[in-house]
């Protein structure tokens, strides 16, 4: 089963430039293992040391955050797209 990627621009780098990647699995985190096995620079951008999903990291299954889902586990199907979202901190104190 082949699912949609979709990778933000400060991902790209490390999967050849692209934006999206088409990886097959039956569960996001088979996705994920065959993603970061195809593009090892992009493994301590999404996994942790323990393999499980960096914190600073949101993944959507179509419009579902994955963490409201079963996480890793979370199924996925044929034409599925999963959206990585990088988490956004910090700012300025400036007025």
């Amino acid at each position: 089963m082949a699912v949609e990627i979709k990778l933000p621009t400060v991902l790209r780098a490390h999967a050849d430039g692209q934006a999206t990647v088409a990886i097959e699995g039956s569960t996001v985190g088979e996705v994920f293992q065959t993603l970061v096995e195809r593009y090892p620079g992009l493994r301590g951008n999404l996994l942790d040391d323990g393999g499980g999903l960096h914190k600073f990291v949101n993944v959507y299954k179509d419009d579902d955050d994955i963490r409201y889902l079963d996480g890793l586990d979370t199924k996925v199907h044929n034409g599925d797209v999963l959206s990585i979202l990088p988490a956004v901190a910090g700012g300025s104190e400036t007025a």
